[in-house]
C-alpha cells in the first residue's frame, strides 16, 4: 500500500514536472528530455497497478487520474489499457468502480477523442496509440454498458463514422472500429437515432456496397463486414431508421447482394429482414415488391443455397429469415402490391404451398420432439417434489424457440394468411396436404394461438399496472375471451391506449384462427 502511494506520488511531480517544462520550451525538445525519460520511467513502473484493482481507489484519493488523462496527449495509452482490462476489473469490481468513475468525470472519452484526431496512423507508433485508445473505450463499455450513450454524445459516434469511411487501406485499427460501432448501438435507442441523425445509415452502406460483387478479402476483412451488418441491423430496430434506409437505397442493395451470391448474401437476407418487419416495416415492404424483390425472395424460400451452409449459417437461421420476410409482407402489403405477392404461390401449380407445408411438417417433428423431450423433465421434477416456477418456464419456452417453434409459428401465420386472402385454389391445396400427411387445422390453430398467448403475456410487462392472465376458449364460429385483471389503484396513470390496441389485437388474430 505505501509502495503504491510513494509510487503514485512520484508519477505525479514527474508528471507536473514535465508538463511545466513542456510549456516553458516549446520549442526546445532537449529542455525537456530529461524530464520525458523520467516520467515513462514511472510509468513502466506503475503498470504494476494494474495487477492489484483493489488499490485502484488510490490513484482517484492522491488525484492522479487527471495527469493519466493528460498522457492521452504523449501518446502512453498503454497503461489505460492495462489499467482498464475487463479481466483486471472485474477482480475487484468496488475498486473498478471507482477508476471508471472517475475517469467519465475527467471526460475520458471527449479526451481520447481529441487524441485520436490528432494522430497520424500512417506512423506505426500513433496507429498503436489510437488501437490501444479504442481498447481502453471497449474494456469500460463492457464493463458498465450505460456509458455508451454518453460516450457516443461525447465525439465517439462521430469519429467512428469518419474513421470508418476513411479512404485509407483496411487495417486493424478500421476492424476495431466497426467492433466498437456495432458494441454502442446493441440495445440502445439512444445510440442508434444519433448515428441515424449523423447519416450514418448511409456510411453504412456506403461501406457495405463494396461487398455486393467482392466477397472480403481476408478473415478480418470478412469480421468487419459482418460488424457493419451487425450495425445496421441494430440501428433498424429504430423506427426513423427504417425511413433512411429507404431514401438511402438500402433495400436495392440488399436486392442485389442477394442475386449477386457472395457472401454478403447471408447478413443481406438478416438486413432485409430486420427492415421490413412490423408495422414501422410497412413502406420497406411495398418498395421490396417495386424493385421486384419478389423474383429474390421465392428462389430462397423453395431451397437453402448450398452456399449458405459454407459460410456456417444453419437451414433453419435461413429458413427463418425468409419466412419473417414472407410473413411481414404478407401482413403489410396492400392492393396491387399483395395480390402480386398471393400470386406468387399460385404459380407451376402452387410449388411454393408445397414448400410451405413441407416447411410445416419439417419443424412440427422437431418441436414435437423437444415438448416430448421437455415433458419428460417435468415429469421427473415433479417425481422429485421440485417446482417449476415461472422461470423454468421461460427456459422450456426458449428451448422450443431454439428446436424450431419460432418458425414453426411463422411458417402457420402464412398459412393462415393464404387461406383468408380470399384464393380458393390456395386454401383447398393446404388442407389437401393436411389431409394427406395426416396434418390438422387444430394444430395450426394450437400453435398461433399459443404464440398470441406469449405476444400478449411479453407485451402486458410493459404494462406495470396491470397482471393479466390470458384464457382462450373456442368452439366452432365463437371466441370467448376472458381477462382475469388485477388492477392496480393507480390503473388511471397506466397506458391506457396500449391496453386497448393489445385487446384488438388479439381479437383480429383470434377471428383469422377460427375463419382458417
Amino acid at each position: 500500500d505505501l509502495t503504491v502511494k510513494k509510487m503514485i506520488l512520484t508519477f505525479e511531480k514527474r508528471s507536473y514536472k514535465n508538463q511545466e517544462l513542456r510549456i516553458k520550451f516549446p520549442d526546445n525538445p532537449e529542455k525537456f528530455m530529461e524530464a520525458e525519460l523520467d516520467l515513462n520511467d514511472i510509468i513502466q513502473e506503475m503498470h504494476v497497478i494494474a495487477t492489484i484493482p483493489e488499490l485502484y481507489h488510490l490513484l482517484v484519493e492522491l488525484n492522479a487520474v487527471h495527469s493519466l488523462l493528460g498522457l492521452l496527449s504523449h501518446d502512453n495509452t498503454d497503461i489505460l489499457n492495462e489499467l482498464t482490462d475487463i479481466d483486471t476489473l472485474h477482480e475487484s469490481e468496488e475498486g473498478a468502480e471507482v477508476l471508471i468513475d472517475a475517469l467519465l468525470e475527467g471526460q475520458v472519452v471527449a479526451l481520447m477523442v481529441q487524441n485520436m484526431e490528432r494522430l497520424d496512423e500512417t506512423v506505426k507508433e500513433e496507429a498503436d496509440g489510437v488501437y490501444n485508445t479504442l481498447a481502453v473505450i471497449e474494456n469500460m463499455a463492457e464493463f458498465r454498458p450505460g456509458l455508451c450513450t454518453e460516450a457516443a454524445q461525447q465525439g465517439l459516434m462521430q469519429w467512428l463514422l469518419k474513421r470508418i469511411k476513411a479512404k485509407m487501406p483496411f487495417d486493424a485499427n478500421k476492424l476495431y472500429c466497426s467492433e466498437i460501432l456495432a458494441i454502442l448501438l446493441q440495445n440502445n435507442d439512444k445510440t442508434r437515432e444519433l448515428l441515424g441523425e449523423m447519416d450514418g445509415i448511409d456510411v453504412l452502406l456506403q461501406q457495405l456496397s463494396v461487398f455486393k460483387r467482392h466477397n472480403p478479402a481476408t478473415a478480418e476483412e470478412q469480421e468487419m463486414m459482418e460488424n457493419l451488418f451487425d450495425a445496421l441491423c441494430s440501428c433498424l430496430m429504430l423506427p426513423a431508421n427504417r425511413d433512411r434506409f429507404l431514401r438511402g437505397e438500402g433495400l436495392q442493395l440488399m436486392n442485389l447482394m442477394l442475386r449477386e451470391k457472395k457472401m454478403s448474401r447471408v447478413s443481406a437476407l438478416k438486413v432485409l429482414d430486420y427492415g421490413v418487419i412490423g408495422p414501422e416495416g410497412s413502406d420497406n415492404c411495398h418498395k421490396f415488391v417495386d424493385i421486384l424483390g419478389l423474383r429474390t425472395i421465392f428462389p430462397l424460400f423453395m431451397k437453402t443455397p448450398k452456399k449458405m451452409k459454407k459460410v456456417g449459417v444453419s437451414d433453419k437461421e435461413h429458413e427463418e429469415h425468409v419466412c419473417s420476410i414472407i410473413a411481414s409482407m404478407l401482413r403489410n402489403l396492400k392492393g396491387q402490391q399483395r395480390s402480386r405477392l398471393l400470386s406468387k404461390f399460385t404459380e407451376n401449380d402452387c410449388e411454393k404451398v408445397d414448400r410451405l407445408m413441407e416447411l410445416h411438417f419439417k419443424y412440427l417433428e422437431a418441436v414435437q420432439l423437444a415438448d416430448k423431450r421437455i415433458e419428460g423433465e417435468k415429469h421427473d421434477m415433479v417425481r422429485r417434489g421440485e417446482i417449476i416456477d415461472d422461470a423454468m418456464d421461460d427456459e422450456f419456452y426458449l428451448r422450443r424457440l431454439d428446436a424450431g417453434l419460432f418458425v414453426l409459428q411463422l411458417v402457420c401465420y402464412i398459412m393462415v394468411e393464404i387461406c383468408n386472402a380470399g384464393v380458393p385454389q390456395l386454401q383447398q391445396r393446404v388442407h389437401q396436404i393436411l389431409n394427406l400427411r395426416g396434418g390438422s387445422v387444430k394444430i395450426v390453430r394450437h400453435i398461433m394461438r399459443g404464440k398470441i398467448r406469449n405476444d400478449l403475456k411479453s407485451s402486458c410487462q410493459h404494462i406495470k399496472p396491470i397482471f393479466m392472465t390470458l384464457g382462450i376458449f373456442v368452439h366452432s364460429d365463437i371466441i370467448f375471451i376472458t381477462f382475469k385483471c388485477i388492477v392496480h389503484p393507480n390503473f388511471c396513470y397506466c397506458n391506457a391506449s396500449a391496453y386497448f390496441i393489445l385487446v384488438c389485437f388479439s381479437l383480429f388474430s383470434l377471428v383469422i384462427l377460427i375463419k382458417f
